[in-house]
C-alpha cells in the first residue's frame, strides 16, 4: 500500500520530468528559430546601445569622479555634483584638443601614407626583397588592387538610388549623434544618481531572492563592479600612456609617421593579447616600406620592451591591481567576444570572463565542500 509520502514523491518526479520535458522543447524552438531570434537581438542591442554606452561611459569616469568627490566631500555638500561637472569638463577639452590637432595629424599621415605607398614599394622592392619575389607581389598583390579602382564606374555613384543611399547614411549619422547625445547624459545621471541605482537594484533582488541566495548575489555584484571599474578605467587610462610613449618614442627613432603608429598603438591595446600582436605586424609593415627592414627590426624590439614595461609596471600601478587570468582564458574569451559582440565584445571579454570564472569556481568550492561533509 503506497504512503502519503510515495504519493508526494512521485508528484514531485512527475513535476521535474515535465519541467525537463518544457526546457528541452523551448531550447529546441529557440535553436529552430534561431535566425529570428538572433534579429530580434540584434534590434533590441541597436535600440539599448547608447544606454549601454552610456554604463560603459560611466564606468570609465567613475574612478576619476569618486576620487575628486573624496577630496571635495570636506569643503562643500555638492561635492558629487561638482566632481562630475569637473570630469565632464576635463574630458570635453581632451576631446576638442584630441579633435582640433591629433585627429587631423592622423588623417594627413593616412593620406600621405596611402598617395605614397606605391612610391615606397616600389623603393623596397628594388632595395630590399629579393628580385624572384618582386614580380610576385607586384603581380599578385598591387595589380589586382590597381585594376580593381581602375575599374570602379565613379559615373554610377551620382545614380538616383546611390543619393538615396547617401540620405540614408546622412540620417544614420544624425541617429548616431543623438545616440551619442542620449549616451552622455544618461551617464551623468548614472554618476550623479549611482548610490541611488545601486540601493534600488540591491532592495529589489532582497526582495526577489531568500537570505543565502541576495548574499551572494550581493557578492558577486560588488566584486563584478570592481572588477570592471578597475579593467575598463585602466585599459582607457593606460591606451593613453601608450600612445603617448610610443609616438615620442618612434618620433625620436625618426620613424615616418610616428604619431599614427604610436596612437595605432595604444588603441589596439584595449584589446587584450590580440591587440598587442596586430599592432606589432600592422606597425612593422608599415614601417618595412618606409624606413626598410633595419628600423622595422628595432622597432619591434622597442615595442615589444614598452609593452612588456606597460604589462608588468604601468598598467599594475594604474590599477592598483592585476586580473590573474589564464592567457587560454584571454584568448578564448576575447575570440568569443568579437564573435558575438565585435570590439567593444573583445574589450569586455576579459573582464566578463573573470566575474564567470569567480562563480563557477565558487560553485565548485560549495560542491567540494558539501561532499566532503557526506
Amino acid at each position: 500500500m503506497s504512503t502519503k509520502k510515495d504519493k508526494i514523491m512521485g508528484t514531485k518526479k512527475w513535476i521535474y520530468w515535465i519541467s525537463i520535458g518544457t526546457v528541452l522543447i523551448l531550447i529546441y524552438k529557440f535553436l529552430d528559430n534561431f535566425t529570428g531570434i538572433g534579429t530580434w537581438i540584434s534590434n533590441l542591442l541597436s535600440v539599448l546601445a547608447p544606454f549601454l554606452s552610456a554604463i560603459l561611459i560611466s564606468y570609465v569616469l567613475y574612478k576619476p569622479c569618486a576620487k575628486i568627490e573624496k577630496i571635495l566631500s570636506k569643503k562643500t555638500k555638492h561635492a558629487r555634483g561638482i566632481s562630475v561637472f569637473i570630469v565632464y569638463l576635463i574630458t570635453a577639452i581632451l576631446l576638442i584638443l584630441t579633435l582640433k590637432f591629433i585627429i587631423p595629424a592622423l588623417i594627413d599621415s593616412i593620406i600621405d601614407l596611402i598617395k605614397n605607398i606605391q612610391t615606397y614599394y616600389n623603393g623596397i622592392t628594388t632595395n630590399e626583397i629579393e628580385e624572384a619575389w618582386a614580380p610576385f607581389v607586384k603581380d599578385n598583390i598591387l595589380k589586382p588592387l590597381v585594376e580593381y579602382i581602375q575599374s570602379i564606374e565613379y559615373n554610377k555613384l551620382v545614380e538616383p538610388n546611390k543619393i538615396w543611399e547617401y540620405i540614408s547614411s546622412a540620417f544614420g549619422i544624425v541617429k548616431f549623434i543623438f545616440n551619442c547625445f542620449i549616451a552622455i547624459v544618461c551617464s551623468i545621471y548614472i554618476l550623479l544618481e549611482r548610490t541611488e541605482i545601486v540601493k534600488f537594484i540591491k532592495r529589489t533582488m532582497k526582495a526577489l531572492l531568500s537570505k543565502k541566495r541576495f548574499k551572494r548575489f550581493n557578492n558577486y555584484f560588488t566584486k563584478g563592479n570592481q572588477i570592471f571599474f578597475d579593467f575598463v578605467t585602466s585599459q582607457v587610462i593606460d591606451a593613453i600612456v601608450v600612445s603617448i610613449l610610443m609616438s615620442v618614442i618612434l618620433l625620436i627613432l625618426d620613424v615616418k609617421y610616428a604619431i599614427l603608429l604610436g596612437v595605432m598603438i595604444g588603441v589596439f591595446n584595449l584589446i587584450p593579447y590580440f591587440g598587442a600582436i596586430i599592432a606589432v605586424v600592422v606597425a612593422s609593415l608599415i614601417t618595412v616600406l618606409t624606413g626598410g627592414w633595419q628600423q622595422a627590426l628595432l622597432m619591434i624590439v622597442v615595442i615589444t620592451i614598452v609593452q612588456q614595461i606597460d604589462a608588468n609596471i604601468i598598467n599594475p600601478k594604474i590599477t592598483g591591481s592585476r586580473l590573474n587570468v589564464s592567457p587560454l582564458l584571454v584568448i578564448f574569451s576575447v575570440t568569443l567576444g568579437g564573435a558575438y559582440f565585435g570590439v567593444i565584445g573583445m574589450f569586455i571579454a576579459v573582464p566578463t570572463a573573470v566575474l564567470i570564472k569567480l562563480i563557477v569556481d565558487d560553485y565548485i568550492d560549495i560542491k567540494e565542500k558539501r561532499k566532503e561533509e557526506e
